[in-house]
Order: C-alpha cells, then sequence, then structure tokens
C-alpha cells in the first residue's frame, strides 16, 4: 500500500499509513467544516502577509488567491467534495487548493500552524455568530417592547412562590423578560470584544520567524486588537467558555419567560393562547395543544486541561468547535422561536383580569393604615386579621362589612372603600420600575432609546 501520509499537513515524518480507525477518530471534518469560509478568509489574509514578507511571489499570490475564491466559490453552491484524507477544514481546504493550482498551494502554510489557524477560524466564524445572536435578541427585544406598548392596559395577576400576590400590568410582565434580555445583548457585546482578537501569526506554540505583518492580518480580517503571548493566543479557548456561559445564562431567561407562558397556556390559567405554528399535539389525545417547543440542551460542564494546544481542545471538550456550534444553534433557534411565539400569542384579556381576586388587595389594605399613620408591621398584622375573619365568614376580603373592619381597626372608615379596585391598585407603584401606566410607559420608551441606539 502506498504512503498517503505526505499528503497530509503533518505527515512527513511518519512512514505508515494511519490506521483507518485511528482516521477517524482524530478527523474533525464532520463539523468543523462549518468553518469553510472563516478559514478561507484566513487563508486570503496570510497569503498577503506571506507576499509581503517576499515568501510568496506576486504571482503565486495571486494564483492562491484566486484558487481560494473557486474554493469559496464551490462552498457556497454545496459542491465542495470531501475526500477521504481531509482531516479537516484546513486540509481540505489546502489539499482542494493544491488541486486547482499545483505547487504554489504548498507555500501557503509557510510559517502557520493549524494551532492559530484553528483559532483564528473559530474567532471569525464565533464574532459572525454573535453578531446574528445579538440580531435575534435585538428582534425580539423589540417585539416584547412593542406588545407591552400595544397592551399596556391590561391587568392579571402577579405570582410569587407560584400563588397569587398582587395586581400588576400585563406589560409589566413582559417588560421583565425584556429587560434580563437586554443584560444578554450587553453581556454579548462585551465578549465580542474578547472574541474580535487575532492569533494568526502565533505559529504552533512559539510564534512565527517570518516577517510576518501582524498588522496587515489585523486590518485585513477586522480585528480589533493582536494577541499579545503566542503560547496563550493558540491554546485558550476562554472565548468559547464565556459565550458557553452567556448561553447558558440566555437559555434560563428565555426558559424562565418559557415556564410562565406554558403555565398561562393550561386550561387552568387560560390566559393565553400559543399560535398553532408553535404548539405540538399529542400520538394518543386529540384534544392535546402543547407549549413545548422550548425544550433544549446546553452545555455547562467544567474541564481543566494543560498549557497551549492539546487534542483535548477537540475532542470531548466543551471548550472547543462542537459545543461552540451546538449552543449557537440551540440559542438561535430557541431566540427566533421565541420571537415568533411573542408575535402570535393571543391574550384572553377578561380570564386575566377575571383573575384578580380582592385577596390580592391584602397589602393595599395595610398600606391604607400606613397613609394613616400606622407602622407597616402593625398595618401588615392588622390587615392579616382581617383576611383571617373573611376567611372564616366563608367571604371575600372585601365582602368585609364596616363593623368587620372596625372591629379589626377603628381606623378602617368608610374611605377604605377605595381598597377594592385593582386599577388604583395598580396605579399607585407609580416610582421608576413599578407597574403603574406611567410607569411602564417609560420602560418602554427607555427600551426603545436604547434598541435605537444599538442600531446606530
Amino acid at each position: 500500500m502506498a504512503n498517503t501520509e505526505v499528503n497530509k499537513l503533518w505527515g512527513g515524518r511518519f512512514v505508515g499509513d494511519t490506521d483507518p480507525i485511528m482516521e477517524k477518530f482524530n478527523a474533525s471534518i464532520a463539523y468543523d467544516q462549518r468553518m469553510w469560509d472563516a478559514d478561507i478568509r484566513g487563508s486570503k489574509a496570510y497569503v498577503k502577509a506571506l507576499e509581503k514578507a517576499k515568501l510568496v511571489s506576486t504571482e503565486e499570490m495571486e494564483q492562491i488567491l484566486n484558487g481560494m475564491d473557486q474554493i469559496h466559490g464551490e462552498w457556497s453552491k454545496g459542491a465542495f467534495v470531501i475526500k477521504a484524507g481531509d482531516e479537516d477544514i484546513h486540509t481540505a481546504n489546502e489539499r482542494r487548493l493544491k488541486e486547482l493550482i499545483g505547487a504554489p498551494a504548498g507555500k501557503l502554510h509557510t510559517g502557520r500552524s493549524r494551532n492559530d489557524q484553528v483559532v483564528t477560524d473559530m474567532r471569525l466564524w464565533l464574532r459572525d455568530a454573535i453578531t446574528t445572536l445579538t440580531n435575534d435578541t435585538l428582534q425580539l427585544i423589540s417585539t416584547m417592547v412593542e406588545r407591552a406598548a400595544a397592551e399596556i392596559e391590561v391587568l392579571f395577576p402577579g405570582y410569587t412562590h407560584m400563588q397569587r400576590a398582587q395586581p400588576i400590568r400585563w406589560s409589566h410582565w413582559i417588560l421583565s423578560h425584556a429587560v434580563a434580555f437586554r443584560r444578554d445583548v450587553e453581556r454579548l457585546l462585551e465578549i465580542k470584544k474578547r472574541v474580535n482578537v487575532l492569533p494568526l501569526g502565533s505559529g504552533a506554540i512559539a510564534g512565527t520567524p517570518f516577517d510576518i505583518d501582524r498588522e496587515l492580518l489585523q486590518k485585513e480580517l477586522a480585528f480589533d486588537g493582536i494577541s499579545l503571548n503566542s503560547m496563550d493566543a493558540t491554546g485558550q479557548r476562554d472565548f468559547v467558555v464565556e459565550f458557553l456561559f452567556w448561553a447558558s445564562l440566555c437559555l434560563t431567561h428565555l426558559s424562565k419567560m418559557a415556564e410562565d407562558l406554558m403555565l398561562y397556556s393550561t386550561k387552568e390559567f387560560s390566559f393565553v393562547a400559543l399560535s398553532d405554528a408553535y404548539s405540538t399535539g399529542s400520538s394518543l389525545m386529540p384534544q392535546k395543544k402543547n407549549a413545548d417547543i422550548w425544550m433544549c440542551r446546553v452545555h455547562d460542564d467544567t474541564e481543566g486541561l494543560p498549557s497551549t494546544y492539546n487534542k483535548d481542545l477537540q475532542y470531548e471538550s466543551i471548550f472547543d468547535k462542537e459545543a461552540m456550534f451546538d449552543c449557537y444553534d440551540t440559542v438561535q433557534a430557541v431566540l427566533q422561536v421565541t420571537t415568533g411565539v411573542m408575535s402570535t400569542l393571543k391574550i384572553n384579556q377578561s380570564v386575566m383580569e377575571a383573575a384578580l381576586s380582592p385577596d390580592m388587595l391584602a397589602t393595599d389594605l395595610a398600606y391604607f393604615l400606613v397613609r394613616k399613620g400606622v407602622p407597616f408591621r402593625e398595618a401588615h398584622g392588622i390587615s392579616g386579621k382581617a383576611v383571617f375573619t373573611a376567611e372564616s365568614k366563608n367571604i371575600a376580603l372585601n365582602q368585609l362589612t364596616a363593623e368587620d373592619l372596625s372591629a379589626v381597626s377603628p381606623l378602617f372608615g368608610s374611605d377604605v372603600s377605595s381598597v377594592w379596585d385593582y386599577r388604583s391598585s395598580v396605579e399607585q407603584y407609580s416610582a421608576p420600575g413599578g407597574t403603574a401606566k406611567t410607569s411602564i410607559t417609560a420602560q418602554v420608551e427607555h427600551l426603545r432609546t436604547w434598541l435605537k441606539k444599538q442600531a446606530q
């Protein structure tokens, strides 16, 4: 059998063929081919640096650039053919380049290692992915903000510990999630700053011995900065870990909202109805309409690795490409689905407002006494006694007579009737961040202004 190792980027010192099982185990082309565009961009920039360093001629550079453009076209059309021995995206592209232009292709890897090549590809790919996820999250926030503005008059029960707590605006609930997503955007933009650092020109570990202009590479690839240390540049994946953490946190925020909506869409609540486009059914029970569209997974393990590049960064590592791709796919899908849900969701305003109950105004009853000078702790206790009295009589809190209330506290006069109004209750929370209409309007305008800034 002929030795094929010379066709590999690392085959020179090996005299036998790689075991087929080892070949399959070592390959990453099945998933890292997603970085084909980033790999081509990196190679096109690198050959320009090689030409400036007089390591390739201008003619050779043009051949390589033209060849890479042709390879780009093949990938774009889905016509690129992966062959046996294409260990990864770098090997595949260089193999194809040699088929197209011959010997000059062998000069492209001068001074470059797959160690700095792969991390460059990852940073380019993730930078683009972050832009996409940022836009998707902004679209979700915008959808939610406009819905909050349109449905600002709708009241419904707010819950703590899964129990009815206080009357709030439906818009207040929407915005409580929108502001969490805004923080997700801000975190993602911070991560992007640390992703957008050029590692190319670091070689395998020690740097490059050639006169490679890394500032040229930075400009060509639109990086904000250049890595400071070659060992750190090739051996670290902390930018991926940050992204994975972000994905986990963002999905936690999405899951929190999803849990509420799944609960609100049950027959027991019937506050909202999901579009059929974002629901599933049962294989047994024809009547079922399940809001289980948000089921997803994300990596959240941790792992310690030795310094610089190791295969652990490729196989079974939460720090590398597969985890990065998986998290991106998951988060993007969930963001897009959630935007669809929030844009098509139907609310049952009458059911929401019918779910408000007088016991939810017990705090307001305490505040009524506070406004008459009673310390809150004392007022809280008095209100609690009023609740107990209503429960003992098996009547609603607002059905207590003037005599019932005066027996609890002489401060309860005829003016206590003003407490039993849900809209008045909501409107008292007018401080910034509250559920009063003026506060909700301010929140909406604040987020609209912020969204406009992100679009600039």
